[in-house]
């Protein structure tokens, strides 16, 4: 799976065959979570950096716009009722 790409990062990088697989594997992970569970995920990480809801909401929001499949953009009001249901 991905050859063509493991390839690319092996002539590219010094990365191993199979160190350049896990890297794939790895971002296509991360890509891979919902716009849900970035939002609830995003929000923890920066609550634990002391940032209030406000901060919060609008680092998201702005976060958002860089995901590798944007989603639809979202108000406030269904960011927080993401996080609060």
């Amino acid at each position: 799976m991905h050859d063509e790409l493991v390839d690319h990062l092996t002539r590219s990088t010094p990365l191993s065959r199979g160190e350049a697989l896990r890297v794939i594997q790895d971002v296509l992970a991360y890509f891979d979570e919902t716009t849900q569970d970035f939002v609830r995920r995003r929000h923890r990480e920066l609550q634990a950096q002391g940032l209030v809801n406000a901060e919060i909401f609008e680092r998201i929001e702005a976060d958002l716009r860089y995901r590798a499949v944007a989603p639809p953009e979202l108000t406030l009001r269904q960011l927080r009722r993401m996080i609060y249901g």
